[in-house]
């Protein structure tokens, strides 16, 4: 088993280009989605809403971007509740799909999370940061949100010390896709 991490900063294609990797060539665990999924749970969200005092469960992630925007703390106190929940689901998921000969991980924070000894090949994807920014509001984001966001984020020059490859994003989806697929083809 091939187990190969994606990662890249805030809004670089990370999803998209996690998808491109993973078609028809082996499952994809996405954190971002494992934590999504996590919002839904009852017990999670009045877990989180008990923690940062938050009145209506309902608006759970709209008051917490909004604390995070005036208690940067906050983030960090987020994320020692997420992220143990997001690792056992990721070691489920590997668990479950042992016998596959490739595995992929879409990991926004795997080399701040020091996750790099749990893969074989970290793939990482990389973005001008004015082209990031323009994603991050296209998807209804807000620009002082990206920036605390982003700066919480190891640089680009850091990361790529731990990455194998590196795939620049900043043109378009065939170009991207044909990066990808040079690189998928070493392992396959």
């Amino acid at each position: 088993m091939i187990k190969i991490g994606i990662t890249g900063s805030l809004a670089s294609g990370k999803t998209t280009a996690s998808k491109i990797l993973s078609l028809r060539r082996g499952p994809l665990f996405s954190a971002d989605k494992a934590v999504k999924e996590l919002y839904k749970k009852k017990n999670f969200k009045s877990l989180v809403s008990k923690r940062f005092k938050i009145k209506n469960n309902n608006q759970l992630k709209k008051s917490l971007k909004k604390l995070f925007l005036t208690n940067k703390n906050s983030i960090k106190r987020l994320e020692r509740i997420i992220h143990p929940l997001v690792r056992r689901k990721m070691k489920d998921f590997t668990s479950q799909n042992k016998n596959k000969k490739l595995l992929f991980y879409e990991i926004p924070l795997l080399i701040e999370s020091k996750l790099m000894k749990h893969f074989n090949l970290i793939v990482f994807i990389k973005a001008k940061k004015q082209l990031r920014l323009k994603r991050f509001l296209s998807k209804s984001g807000d620009k002082k949100l990206f920036n605390l966001l982003n700066n919480k984020q190891m640089n680009d020059q850091d990361k790529v010390k731990f990455c194998d490859h590196v795939v620049v994003n900043d043109k378009n989806l065939n170009i991207l896709k044909k990066n990808l697929l040079v690189i998928i083809s070493k392992y396959e």
